[in-house]
């Protein structure tokens, strides 16, 4: 069966779990995410044994830091490959998404994003880390004759480490999560148009919920981008991978900028009010200084990324493909701006009573919390 068949199916079979409701969905993301972390972990493991000798053919170490050697193309290389890597961090906001529809949310959402930041350093750092010594970047299993991407770097690691049957697990593993990734896509894109429909800035029958109380039509429309992107596929996998790659990458980063900024003036808005800061459920960690960076970082990555397209000499193709991301966003923002003829919000009358988390709601949580036992805790914390 062709590439295309096989992606409508997994499309059409993650439509169905959002339509039937955020249990299932939480269901499937939990079972998801047990599993790879836990393969993640085996590849850890795995890793530092190829790499200190205890599999494979001998030592590495950093042999592959000095030749071919690390950070390939310098500062420009590097600056090249920010946004791809940041597509792959895309996703960890949805912890505010799921706010909403999730239980006992002063504890289960503070929670979530510190978790979420140790699982970024622990699992994508890590890895990472172990990837870069464990195969040079010149490895030609990497890509296919046409530049393609090739077979997957945790794979080779256990080739590398004589686990031919490893490898096919890492396979399955990479599947599981490249569905994971489309079924939180999909809830993420969805829950999104929802709230807009209820704050009245998109359609309002965007948030119709059926009988599971799914915004089904929201699902629905934003399932369209999955198949259009199998329909692309089809024209040309790699032309189509690099050209979506592009749009939402640069739209995850105007998000991460977005989130920033709100952030701030959420914080300013609060103590103009004269709100107390500890009836906040959660603070961030660094505040004001780590929205700022958030700020510099997703600007200088969002337009520095596409420097290739001018030089040695102006590439047209190379330029719109790096920016087009930014097309869609200037256009919806411009357009709202327009019709709606909305204005910046003083600080003072910034909205902190509706759907505001009470001292009752937060007594009932902690309460709720401490029902759970220590091994469902412990196993709430890793996964």
């Amino acid at each position: 069966m062709p590439d295309p068949a096989w992606s409508t199916i997994f499309v059409f079979i993650i439509l169905l779990i959002n339509l039937v409701g955020v249990g299932l969905y939480g269901e499937m993301e939990y079972w998801f995410a047990l599993i790879k972390i836990l393969i993640v972990i085996v590849f850890i493991i795995i890793a530092l044994c190829v790499t200190t000798g205890s599999l494979g053919e001998g030592v590495i170490g950093f042999k592959y830091w000095t030749n071919p050697g690390a950070f390939v193309g310098g500062g420009l290389g590097t600056i090249n490959v920010l946004l791809a890597a940041g597509f792959s961090f895309m996703g960890t906001e949805i912890v505010g998404i799921t706010a909403a529809e999730a239980k006992n949310p002063t504890k289960t959402v503070p929670r979530a994003i510190r978790n979420t930041f140790w699982r970024i350093i622990f699992f994508y750092i890590t890895t990472i880390f172990l990837l870069g010594m464990c195969l040079p970047f010149d490895n030609p299993d990497l890509a296919n004759e046409g530049g393609d991407p090739g077979t997957a770097s945790f794979t080779l690691v256990f080739g590398l480490a004589g686990i031919e049957v490893g490898a096919h697990v890492i396979n399955a593993v990479i599947l599981l999560s490249v569905l994971s990734a489309a079924n939180s896509s999909l809830y993420t894109c969805s829950r999104t148009l929802m709230g807009l429909a209820r704050d009245g800035n998109a359609p309002k029958f965007m948030g119709k919920l059926n009988r599971y109380g799914a915004p089904y039509i929201a699902v629905i429309s934003s399932s369209v981008i999955g198949f259009v992107c199998v329909f692309a596929s089809i024209y040309s996998a790699s032309v189509a991978f690099v050209w979506f790659l592009s749009i939402t990458a640069v739209s995850g980063f105007i998000s991460w900028w977005g989130i920033a900024v709100v952030h701030l003036r959420f914080r300013r808005a609060f103590k103009a009010q004269g709100r107390d800061m500890d009836d906040l459920p959660f603070k961030a960690f660094g505040y004001p200084y780590s929205a700022i960076i958030a700020i510099i970082l997703t600007v200088f990555i969002t337009f520095g990324q596409g420097y290739i397209s001018f030089t040695p000499k102006f590439d047209a193709l190379t330029f719109v493909t790096s920016y087009i991301g930014l097309v869609p966003v200037c256009l919806w923002y411009i357009g709202y701006k327009v019709f709606k003829k909305s204005k910046l919000i003083p600080l003072l009358d910034v909205d902190f009573e509706t759907g505001r988390v009470t001292r009752l709601d937060v007594e009932e949580d902690n309460l709720e919390d401490e029902k759970r036992t220590l091994f469902r805790r412990i196993f709430a914390w890793i996964v």
